[in-house]
């Protein structure tokens, strides 16, 4: 018999995947516009920001959608969502409907839902599930790949990201 947990965490998987999925979309439609709005906020390399995003976002989405290495794919969420926060939200303050820019609260959310599907699991409804990994990643494991997602997010950021720069000072 299926858990309530099992439904819930499918739930949120699906929620989660098919938001950055369409997001992912969303870029991978755009190229010159997405990769001339990373050069604008000030990210080395653009068109590496672009693919990077779109690939991630993409592969995470339909990872989470179907539950296949779970907290792998919930640490990149947890990851991009870390980067849009530091880069573009973080100086607006907390509410989304902060004008002209919009507020970290949307990407606490989806990184906080990540976070939970990485420590929680993918539940029974799962690939990870049908191939007897779906309790191997998840709790302490999950949440030390999260941590990894944000180091590596930092590392990106550390790299890639220097507004002052794209800003001629």
């Amino acid at each position: 018999m299926f858990e309530a947990t099992d439904w819930a965490m499918a739930l949120l998987r699906a929620v989660a995947g098919a938001v950055i999925l369409v997001h992912g979309i969303k870029h991978a439609r755009g190229r010159a516009k997405t990769s001339n709005w990373f050069g604008s906020i000030g990210f080395r390399a653009p068109q590496l920001q672009w693919f990077a995003s779109t690939a991630t976002e993409i592969g995470v989405g339909v990872l989470l959608i179907v539950g296949l290495g779970t907290s792998l794919a919930a640490a990149g969420l947890v990851a991009v969502m870390f980067v849009a926060f530091w880069t573009v939200h973080r100086a607006v303050g907390f509410w989304v409907t902060a004008r002209p820019d919009e507020g970290w609260e949307y990407v606490l959310v989806l990184g906080s839902v990540g976070a939970a599907i990485a420590i929680g699991g993918p539940g029974a409804f799962s690939l990870d599930a049908v191939i007897g990994i779906d309790t191997a990643l998840n709790g302490a494991v999950g949440a030390a790949i999260v941590a990894g997602g944000l180091v590596a997010a930092a590392a990106q950021i550390a790299a890639f990201f220097h507004p002052r720069e794209s800003a001629g000072s």
